[in-house]
């Protein structure tokens, strides 16, 4: 009833409000967080909590791939994770912090698909949980 009554700009308001605190009190990327620190847990029981220095750190170092060729998150996805990146074909990223790209890090297979994808490119191997949760948490701190 009450929202019935409210007015376009109202309603706008709220379902935004409504759509921002989902995010900063749970919500999908905080579930994938969870599901990341679990697997932790189970392959080292002292883990405790992600690391958002270590997620940068793991963002800008830059790897010697088998070809000699340098390569790091950073070489496409920019030093500014709020800006738009390139890919090697041309088409671009959007950006990589969750505070310019809401949609950023909300659907698990998206999530999985492109850290697989990049992690293979980048260190040439599957990242691991931990690697995984201290990048997102590294994004979610960039404002």
């Amino acid at each position: 009833m009450i929202f019935k009554k409210l007015t376009k700009i109202g309603k706008t308001v709220l379902i935004s409000s409504l759509v921002f605190a989902s995010h900063c009190l749970g919500g999908p990327t905080e579930d994938i967080i969870k599901g990341y620190a679990a697997e932790a847990k189970k392959s080292d029981p002292k883990f405790k909590d992600f690391d958002s220095t270590k997620g940068r750190e793991f963002y800008f170092a830059e790897q010697s791939l088998k070809d000699g060729k340098l390569m790091s998150c950073a070489e496409c996805h920019t030093k500014d994770p709020k800006a738009l990146g390139k890919a090697p074909t041309g088409k671009p990223i959007e950006p990589m912090a969750p505070s310019v790209n809401p949609q950023r890090f909300t659907d698990k297979a998206k999530v999985e698909k492109w850290f697989k994808r990049n992690c293979h490119d980048v260190y040439e191997r599957l990242c691991t949980p931990v690697e995984k949760g201290n990048f997102i948490r590294f994004m979610q701190s960039i404002k």
